[in-house]
């Protein structure tokens, strides 16, 4: 099918668009929602509940969204790679490229009403979000733009207007928050869920334990998400945990793993942990996913695992191939048409980089904003604008 006829809007009015946005504006290959119906991967491994059907519906546009927008987080995240190594992007910054279909899957089976709180491997769930390529630069540049008007960095995302409570830098920190968000989603009565996102090198955090106590004795609507991807830091699960099966770990909780590489299968299983968490409380979801890269910028990532491990998943499990596999399937585009996706995904990623650096640095005087309570900021140490911008370099 040709792509030349279909309208093309400027790129640069697209980069301030959410992903949802943005590409349905450009060029479409396919809006047809006709139902097509694939099966999962693997199926679901559970305890204390029936597992979802390995049955899911889906239709040529979500196919095609799946691919731009995971092709989108993909390009953005090796992007941010080579911005770091060029010392454009400072401080922590950790990646989250192999893991796309989580965020992707999730974001498919719920709404903006539900809440998203995760730890500091942030950038794509806030995407997913409907944040911006260039909000997302901007911030990992440390700009005005950012999301965070670039004071949060890497770790700190956020977005409460599409219920995204950010990306948080201790280990462990964003589950009981998350549970909070149910208690609120509960005690307001919207009909909405959490989800608390976390990773294997949380799962044996007490503070997790003590949250997820109380939520079930509460009956909240939250939804626990361990994103397994089998290395906490550079400690393989094995030599961390007694017991790598995440998803039990709640004993009295209902649980499900889910192939955290398969978009589908991961859609599936939220949906049916939102489903179970509005009518009885907590579930626990472990993702059984993949990071490419280490840890932090800081790790190469081969040292406690080799190059064969990683070159076998990107073959063997990759989710973004999965989705191509499955458009060429079922003769939604060509290959060539799907290259050209990933061509204008490159283009928009690096016109929000250039769009970025233009943006300027925060202003010195913000330094103790959005830190203190009104009225216990800089007037608290009897400093004014002036004499904050003159302590600074």
């Amino acid at each position: 099918m040709a792509l030349s006829h279909l309208k093309s809007f400027s790129s640069r009015s697209n980069l301030v668009k959410p992903l949802a946005t943005a590409f349905s504006l450009r060029r479409q290959i396919s809006t047809s929602t006709d139902p097509i119906t694939i099966e999962t991967s693997v199926p679901f491994a559970t305890h204390r509940c029936d597992p979802p059907s390995r049955t899911v519906e889906t239709n040529p546009q979500e196919l095609l969204s799946f691919f731009r927008v995971m092709a989108t987080m993909r390009r953005m995240e090796i992007a941010a790679d080579s911005l770091y190594k060029a010392k454009l992007i400072r401080g922590f910054c950790h990646l989250y490229d192999g893991q796309e279909a989580v965020a992707v899957g999730m974001e498919a089976a719920i709404t903006k009403k539900d809440s998203i709180i995760t730890a500091y491997r942030d950038h794509c769930t806030f995407l997913g979000r409907g944040g911006t390529l260039l909000e997302v630069f901007s911030e990992l540049m440390g700009r005005q733009g950012g999301c965070s008007n670039g004071k949060g960095g890497s770790m700190h995302f956020y977005k409460k207007d599409s219920g995204f409570y950010g990306g948080h830098g201790i280990v462990g920190a964003q589950v009981p928050l998350g549970c909070g968000l149910a208690f609120a989603h509960k005690y307001n009565k919207d009909d909405a869920v959490a989800f608390a996102l976390y990773g294997d090198g949380a799962a044996n955090q007490g503070q997790l334990f003590e949250a997820l106590n109380i939520s079930a004795l509460w009956d909240l609507p939250v939804i626990l998400v361990c994103e397994n991807n089998h290395y906490g830091m550079g400690t393989a699960e094995w030599r961390a945990a007694k017991s790598p099966a995440y998803y039990k770990r709640g004993d009295y909780v209902p649980g499900l793993k889910v192939d955290g590489m398969d978009a589908f299968a991961v859609k599936q299983a939220c949906k049916f942990a939102k489903e179970h968490a509005l009518k009885s409380g907590p579930i626990i979801l472990e993702m059984d996913t993949y990071r490419y890269h280490g840890h932090s910028m800081s790790d190469p990532g081969s040292t406690y695992r080799t190059r064969d491990e990683i070159s076998g998943v990107r073959q063997e499990r990759d989710p973004i191939e999965r989705i191509r596999k499955l458009i060429l399937t079922h003769d939604l585009a060509t290959e060539k048409e799907l290259k050209d996706i990933e061509k204008e995904v490159r283009k928009q990623v690096d016109e929000a980089i250039a769009q970025a650096k233009e943006s300027p640095m925060p202003d010195p005087s913000e330094l103790f904003t959005n830190v203190y309570v009104k009225g216990l900021g800089v007037e608290a140490f009897g400093a004014d604008r002036k004499e904050v911008r003159a302590v600074l370099p």
